[in-house]
């Protein structure tokens, strides 16, 4: 719209002159910024061309995800031999039976595809022969020379982006796209994983050995591929650290957790209290609303909680708003987290493991951001963040879940009423731990993956996804063969049809962030409520209001700094 475009340059180009408060300047600042990286300058010829190229992605992304189900259904493993099946459990056995029954293949299984290139069956299958071509069908099942086959569509969609950040004149789709991001250019994101590579290779080559003097032990007779990875690992999981979750589960009371862990934590760091509302409408029966009161006794937001799995559905856990909050428009935020927990059967506890514990703390982290939403607009307002910014709250709040006096508060048998005891506590912290060379040089190969493709130019020509892949890694110190890319370019959905084109490292970043920040408390007596207050006050009240590098480095001193999450993955020498 370049009427609209022309007026709002106008005021920007006056912003100075106007007296403006700090977050209308930044709005307008913010305005600008996202016109001009819309293409709201280019002429009317490169206009029609970005339309048209536009176009053209859209139904190529579009394209690529029918691909991509086509490929899952059509890749699926057929199992003939229930023998070969040996390792899974009851509960998987029958569902891959119905999956063939559902097919008209009587006496047979099919082991379904999930999007990662490692399968869950991985970990417990104990024939070799079976555990390879379950691997082999998820990792070719994109490139097979059919109308499934993804190569040439991710090729083209590469060259578009890239032919559309030519003309909106920067050098790569991801220079492009940074922009208004924290770390703001790829020699930034490039810059962050150098300094984890070596470490993090170097870690799960450590772990290689290991699970491979296993294998020797068990005299397996061969050398350790991606496909036995996960099931020798689970083995030297259980006899290290002898885990079990049904030992963990009782001392994990949904209810408890959320009221005397998560709402807790949040008291002892921002002095809130909940009181639940029978009385207001909820979607679902299974739905929890809690009015939200601030440290001086007002009340100042909803919060909902739906944690349980119900068929209609959508899987994950997520945070979001009924309503944002806006000083302008005299809104209070409405907040609510969704789980997948599975429901007890009537009168029995809902017992948890600690990883859906964690998840607990962690949409609550996303729930703070917006809940302590304190702008006049609405597009500054709390979770409205950059990609690779927004979930630094949220990993930040999951230290809280093993917080010695936050645990001891929420951790009680639900049967015994005693506390979880301190051995069990500890299995839990070094189960935590376990196989995080593998699984970061996983996820960083494909953070690595997507940043290389969305740093090509416009004059660069991929022939051969399979061999730009192939190089990408080898530039980048990433290419194990026992350790593929969590996601192999032909299947990387996020970035080619999710939104997370030259976004993927924001995981990484994130963490980055959350363990500098989280030492900072340490340093400064952990959970107390000047140390909440301080990070209510500087970095989750705070929105899209300031810049996230100088927000960041006003709480924490200093820049972002690697070294805390180096120390807390292992990677630091001794």
């Amino acid at each position: 719209n370049t009427k609209l475009f022309k007026r709002f340059e106008t005021v920007y180009n006056y912003r100075l002159k106007l007296q403006l408060d700090k977050e209308s300047k930044r709005l307008i600042e913010y305005y600008y910024q996202q016109f001009l990286l819309a293409g709201a300058k280019l002429s009317d010829a490169d206009k029609a061309t970005m339309k048209k190229l536009n176009g053209e992605e859209a139904s190529l992304s579009a394209k690529f995800n029918n691909q991509l189900l086509g490929a899952a259904k059509t890749g699926a493993l057929i199992i003939d031999d229930s023998l070969v099946l040996k390792g899974i459990s009851v509960a998987d056995y029958d569902t891959y039976a119905q999956n063939a029954k559902a097919k008209g293949l009587t006496g047979k299984w099919i082991v379904p595809l999930r999007n990662t290139t490692q399968q869950p069956a991985l970990q417990s299958l104990e024939v070799r022969a079976t555990r390879e071509k379950l691997f082999d069908a998820s990792w070719n099942r994109a490139q097979r020379n059919d109308s499934n086959d993804t190569r040439a569509v991710i090729i083209r969609i590469a060259a578009i982006r890239a032919k559309k950040a030519n003309i909106m004149g920067y050098a790569s789709y991801a220079a492009w796209k940074l922009q208004d991001q924290m770390a703001k250019t790829p020699e930034t994101v490039d810059a962050f994983f150098a300094k984890l590579v070596p470490a993090v290779t170097a870690k799960a080559k450590q772990e290689a050995l290991d699970i491979q003097a296993l294998i020797d032990k068990q005299k397996g007779g061969f050398e350790l591929a991606p496909w036995d990875w996960n099931y020798y690992a689970e083995q030297v999981r259980k006899a290290r650290y002898n885990l079990d979750e049904n030992e963990t589960k009782p001392y994990f009371e949904l209810n408890k957790t959320l009221e005397n862990g998560v709402f807790y934590a949040a008291n002892q760091l921002y002095g809130l209290s909940f009181n639940e509302r029978k009385d207001l409408p909820i979607y679902q029966e299974d739905v929890r609303v809690f009015e939200v009161f601030d440290k001086d006794g007002k009340a100042f937001a909803l919060f909902y909680c739906d944690y349980f799995k119900r068929d209609n559905k959508n899987g994950g856990a997520w945070m979001s708003n009924l309503v944002g909050q806006s000083t302008l428009l005299g809104t209070k935020p409405v907040i609510y987290n969704v789980c997948n927990f599975n429901k007890p059967s009537k009168g029995k506890a809902a017992l948890i493991s600690f990883d859906d514990v964690t998840t607990m703390f962690h949409e609550f982290g996303h729930a703070l951001h917006g809940l302590f939403a304190s702008q006049q607009y609405p597009l500054l307002s709390g979770t409205n963040v950059a990609r690779d910014y927004v979930e630094f709250p949220s990993q930040f709040n999951e230290h809280w879940a093993l917080d010695p006096k936050v645990l001891q508060h929420y951790a009680i048998h639900y049967q015994t009423k005693k506390p979880i005891p301190k051995s069990l506590v500890d299995k839990i912290k070094k189960a935590g731990s376990f196989n995080k060379g593998y699984t970061l040089t996983e996820a960083i190969a494909g953070s690595s993956l997507d940043m290389q493709w969305h740093k090509l130019g416009a004059n660069d020509v991929v022939a051969d996804a399979v061999e730009f892949e192939k190089k990408a890694l080898q530039i980048t110190g990433l290419d194990l063969p026992q350790v593929p890319p969590r996601y192999r370019s032909t299947y990387f959905l996020h970035i080619w049809s999710n939104g997370y084109a030259a976004g993927y490292y924001a995981y990484q970043w994130t963490k980055m962030l959350e363990e500098d920040a989280y030492a900072w408390f340490k340093e400064h007596g952990g959970l107390t409520r000047a140390n909440g207050q301080r990070f209510r006050d500087m970095i989750l009240s705070k929105g899209n209001t300031e810049d996230y590098n100088t927000m960041f480095k006003n709480f924490r001193g200093h820049a972002p700094d690697i070294k805390a999450m180096q120390e807390e993955l292992g990677l630091l020498k001794q």
